[in-house]
């Protein structure tokens, strides 16, 4: 059916509820890079000079790409229970090869609104569709194998740190693509910038589709909120105590600091490019639990919430958009020009000394949010009752 109405598709409320909840958060950390005064001089992990609150207003948003890239196996493994391993393996990869393309083609447009796309980023939509690629092919492994593989990506790939470049700037764009952030210049005036490496994103996406076996019709509601809520205290649990060790696991080991609540701050300051162990046990786990508490959720926040985590590329592309759309008119209407545009840098219509107080960052994101709601559930209503090809990819 391409184009008459479809009956409305059955959709796992629990995993929508906590899609919408990463997408929401999510939109914090993109406002802050937009229009937080200290974004793009300062870091708001670095000890020296951040405040608890400008940690946490980054922290918090750590737990959305793990999660994402995570729950999109778990989607895939139940969008394979309604097809052959050849129909799903081959929807995976038509689906990976464009999330790679409109990460290249529209999401970098959105970032920077640069129409001579001077700088190519591959950032989270570019590493969702590689490992839907790469997924698309060990599918037809048995469920434990793929779980080994993806643990061992996930467990192991920070024994890879030994062999990373002094900086970005340095070592081959493959080793970029592969395990470490990377700046290659190309042509005359453009770049590649990878802002995420491969690996481990695989591996989170393979454990996300073993979860699925958990989320089909035969297993027991109750069964599986105990599987989850157990598994996420023991992930959870395991960041602790290998944080505390401070051997392996991240690249910044923590410190004691200047009072014990930056010593609690450096302690969960963990590495997110690549995503270290313990950034995924870290957030992965939490993720779990949230899974588990959310298993019965009847509650009306719920309602408005779900929404946003069934439309979330949609929501993603459109609220990226939205974002800089807002700044530029800032920009514009400020006085500025449009040739003024191309020399901010990266990110078009965004000066390095523009902005506003984070209290004003937090107005704007919750302006936001409430402005995409009835634009998702318009798009969320019409995806449901209708069977385009394209509805599947966006």
């Amino acid at each position: 059916m391409n184009q008459t109405l479809a009956a409305p598709k059955k959709r796992i409320d629990s995993i929508d509820i906590f899609r919408g909840i990463i997408m929401i958060i999510m939109a914090l950390d993109h406002v802050r890079d937009y229009f937080h005064i200290q974004a793009m001089t300062g870091d708001p992990t670095n000890m020296a000079t951040t405040t608890p609150i400008l940690f946490f207003t980054r922290w918090i948003t750590h737990y959305c790409a793990p999660n994402f890239v995570f729950l999109a196996g778990t989607a895939a493994f139940l969008t394979g229970q309604r097809r052959t391993k050849k129909e799903l393996s081959i929807f995976l990869l038509k689906r990976g090869v464009f999330l790679m393309l409109v990460d290249i083609v529209i999401f970098n447009f959105f970032f920077s609104f640069d129409p001579f796309y001077q700088t190519i980023g591959l950032q989270v939509i570019w590493v969702t569709g590689c490992s839907m690629v790469l997924l698309s092919a060990l599918i037809y492994l048995p469920l434990r194998v793929l779980f080994v593989i993806g643990l061992v990506l996930v467990a192991g790939h920070n024994l890879l740190d030994h062999y990373n470049a002094p900086d970005i700037m340095k070592g081959s764009l493959l080793w970029g693509f592969l395990h470490q952030q990377h700046i290659t210049p190309f042509g005359k005036d453009h770049i590649i910038l990878v802002f995420y490496p491969l690996l481990p994103w695989p591996g989170v996406m393979l454990l996300g589709y073993c979860l699925g076996s958990w989320f089909v019709k035969t297993m027991d509601s109750a069964k599986r909120k105990k599987y989850l809520l157990q598994t996420g205290l023991l992930v959870t649990l395991a960041f602790v105590v290998i944080r505390l060790i401070n051997v392996y696991g991240d690249l910044l080991p923590w410190h004691t600091q200047r009072n014990a609540v930056y010593t609690t701050l450096s302690f969960f300051n963990v590495t997110k490019y690549p995503p270290s162990l313990l950034y995924l046990c870290m957030t992965i786990g939490p993720g779990l639990i949230v899974l588990s508490l959310l298993e019965n959720a009847r509650a009306a926040w719920t309602k408005i919430v779900v929404l946003y985590g069934r439309v979330p590329m949609f929501y993603y592309l459109l609220h990226f958009f939205l974002i800089h759309f807002i700044c530029a008119v800032i920009f514009i209407t400020g006085g500025h020009s449009f040739a003024e545009a191309s020399k901010t840098g990266m990110m078009w219509f965004r000066p390095a000394d523009f902005g506003y107080p984070l209290w004003a960052v937090y107005l704007i994101w919750m302006g936001l949010i409430v402005f995409l709601y009835p634009l998702c559930k318009w798009y969320s209503n019409y995806k449901a009752t209708h069977d385009h090809w394209w509805l599947s990819y966006l």
